[in-house]
This record gives structure tokens, sequence and C-alpha cells, in this order.
């Protein structure tokens, strides 16, 4: 019996590396189109141009590469080493998150918008799976230390305290909003919002504006509340 020869695409380079890209580009897309539980390795494999037995040589199954592409789309909206080269460079706390705030709604808001990485993303946060804790604890929670170590030290209190999670929570709920709610569907409720240069550079100060009114404001209610037990 003939062994079968996994089907070539032309302009494909053969070694490892190459294959597991195109494994894992093509298996985001068939994820994004029909979800975790309806996609199939074989028809993953089929668009990568290469067989069933290379989605579990290189991931180990369905479920392991469903696990790796949550983690290269988690690394697509915004990767840690950028984040972190962000809250160690020089600069006030302020500045760093309104460069965050930006770099995450440009990401949204931009070519990103239509590709597999945010459209698997928003299922996920709408119907989250078993492999959202390797998502978890890869890489939303090295970055969840960083930025509430921003916000931490815009409010003068440690990183971890309650005050900073719900800081935190309330600046990223508009991504959240604009994740799943993709921009055709905004367009019917929003009409309004566009989504040229300008636009996008307005939803970024409005973000900014929102945030740093918030958090301004739990600031100045921790001072008071310093005052009072001093007083």
């Amino acid at each position: 019996m003939k062994r079968a020869i996994p089907r070539k695409l032309p302009g494909r380079r053969e070694d490892g590396a190459a294959t597991k890209a195109q494994i894992l580009d093509a298996a985001g897309e068939v994820f994004a189109e029909k979800g975790f539980d309806r996609a199939t390795g074989k028809e993953i494999a089929e668009r990568a141009g290469s067989s069933s037995a290379a989605v579990n040589y290189y991931y180990g199954g369905i479920d392991g590469l469903y696990a790796e592409v949550l983690v290269e789309a988690h690394r697509r909206l915004l990767t840690y080493d950028r984040l972190l080269k962000l809250a160690q460079a020089p600069g006030a706390p302020e500045d760093k998150l309104r460069t965050l705030i930006g770099l995450v709604v440009r990401t949204i808001m931009g070519p990103a918008s239509s590709s597999w990485s945010l459209r698997v993303l928003s299922r996920e946060v709408l119907a989250p799976s078993p492999a959202f804790a390797v998502l978890r604890d890869r890489e939303i929670l090295p970055k969840k230390r960083i930025v509430t170590g921003i916000v931490g030290e815009i409010l003068g209190v440690p990183h971890d305290h309650p005050v900073v999670a719900r800081c935190c929570l309330t600046v990223i709920a508009p991504f959240v909003v604009m994740l799943v709610g993709n921009r055709q569907v905004l367009a019917q409720v929003f009409p309004d919002l566009a989504s040229d240069r300008g636009a996008v550079d307005e939803m970024v100060a409005h973000f900014q504006r929102f945030a740093f009114g918030g958090i301004a404001a739990v600031a100045a209610e921790l001072d008071a509340r310093k005052e009072a037990r001093s007083a």
C-alpha cells in the first residue's frame, strides 16, 4: 500500500518550521470561521497543504493546536515583549498607559480587525473553552502583571491593590466590546463610527479621556481617605 503524500502548494517551504506555521495560520482561519467545536483536523490540514498526521505531530492534536492558535492570536494583539519594553522605558506611567491604549485601539480598528486572530479571540471571549486556561497562564496573566504595575504606579498603590484591578477592568472593558462587536455589527448599531485614520485617532483620544477621567476620580478618592485617616 502506497504511503499518502501530503499535498504541496506552490511557493511553500518544506522545512518543519514553515509547515508548523502554515498549519497554525490555516487553523486560525478555520477556527475563526467555524469555532473550535465545528473545526476538524482534516480541513485544517487540507488548507495548510499538509496532512492530519502533521497536526498531531506538531501540536499533539486539534486541542493543542487550538490552544496555540489562541496564544498566537493574543500575541498578534499585543506581544509581551512590546508591553514589557513600554513599561520599562523612561517616562511617566500616565504616558505609558496612553501609549498602551493607543496600541490596542489601533490594532483592533486597523487592518487586523479583518484577520483571523481577532475573530478567534472574540469567539473565545464569548464562549470560553478549556484551552482558555492555556491562554490565561501564558499570555493574559503575565501581561496583566505589567498593566497593573503601570496603573498602580499612577494611583500610588501596589499593583495588587483591589482598586487597581477595578481600574484595569474599566480600561479594558471598551476593548472587549470592540473585540466581540466586530466592525460590521458596530457600524449597524453606531453608523457614525467611521474607521478612517482620523476616526481611529479620535477613538484613541476618547478612550484615553475616559480612562484617565476615571483613574483621576479614583485617585482623588484614595487621597481623601488617606487624609481622613490621618486627621
